[in-house]
């Protein structure tokens, strides 16, 4: 791995120093969440791409600690929405409300206004409140009264949801799908992850008390800056731009999907390959920066035709084929 020394200061910060902080995320957020680096890194991804995430896992494989370990390593704000049948829009806005003593009418900011916003089972709540989600993700503001109040930087929200259960949820339409930068999905762990896990409760970790079990800030909001600012000097080739596009027009002409990646979804895979081409110590995509990064971000952004689902092919798998047989350049 490239020397993060050798970088060289930017008007952010130093970049070297900020690589050097993300990297040692992993080890920190591994005091309290065993074994989902993969979950980790694309976390990281989607703050360097200023993108959110969809987080899919049965419950109790610790998405929610996750997200909450991250923000204590980052040093950024977290609040967490359980989203219900019943939750309205203004629950996760704000709303204006009466002040006697002054007689006027003042905005009362939701859970929104955080820097990582933790959406949990988003799909339980109907599409009115998905909605009001869909213009912070976008636009990342929100507007109460005609009014657009800017919601703070970084901003990411990572929604969950569970992919067992789908009695009373309401799946997420395939536009709203697609202003996800990812879709991590989080496994049981292995046999010795999880007697990692049981080890430590028996020893007295605290879940819910991140500070107790040694957690520390290991970088900040300077420090993703700083990282943006190198990520988006990252070169990237024609040919490279051209695999990207390649791998996309594939997944609109395979037969076992109804719907492809769309330009939007080409333009996040080029993105992501980048800032994980920049975490690896590259300032340049290689074709296997784009693999690493394409189930994660494409997954989603595919709808499998019926027939192909009975006969149990999945996203992951059309994609992994697609990825098989597009000519790498060279």
């Amino acid at each position: 791995m490239m020397d993060p020394t050798t970088d060289n200061a930017g008007p952010a910060g130093n970049p070297g120093a900020a690589r050097a902080s993300l990297e040692s995320l992993r080890a920190e957020i591994a005091k309290a969440v065993v074994g989902q680096d993969p979950a980790v890194t694309g976390l990281v991804v989607a703050l360097l791409c200023r993108g959110h995430v969809l987080l899919e896992g049965v419950p109790g494989v610790a998405k929610t600690l996750l997200v909450r370990a991250l923000a204590s390593a980052l040093e950024l704000d977290t609040k967490r929405i359980q989203f219900t049948p019943d939750l309205m829009p203004s629950d996760v806005t704000g709303s204006l409300v009466y002040d006697t003593r002054s007689a006027e009418f003042r905005f009362q900011p939701g859970p929104v206004f955080t820097n990582l916003l933790l959406a949990d089972e988003i799909n339980r709540t109907p599409p009115k409140t998905q909605s009001s989600l869909l213009e912070a993700m976008e636009e990342r503001q929100v507007t109460v009264d005609g009014t657009p109040r800017p919601l703070p930087d970084p901003f990411l929200v990572a929604a969950t949801q569970n992919p067992v259960e789908y009695e009373g949820t309401y799946p997420l339409p395939e536009a709203q799908l697609d202003r996800f930068l990812l879709k991590l999905t989080i496994p049981l762990p292995s046999r010795q992850d999880e007697i990692d896990v049981l080890t430590r409760h028996a020893e007295g970790f605290n879940p819910r008390d991140l500070h107790a079990a040694g957690l520390r800030p290991v970088a900040n909001a300077a420090d993703l800056e700083a990282a943006r600012a190198a990520v988006a000097k990252t070169t990237i080739s024609p040919e490279i731009t051209a695999y990207v596009v390649d791998i996309c027009r594939a997944t609109r002409e395979s037969p076992s999907l109804a719907l492809g990646v769309s330009p939007r979804g080409a333009t996040a895979l080029l993105a992501t390959s980048r800032a994980w081409a920049w975490l690896t110590g590259r300032d340049y995509v290689i074709p296997d920066d784009v693999k690493a990064l394409a189930l994660p971000t494409l997954r989603h952004r595919v709808q499998l035709r019926p027939e192909a689902e009975m006969e149990g092919v999945t996203a992951d798998s059309v994609i992994n084929a697609i990825l098989a047989h597009v000519p790498v350049p060279r």
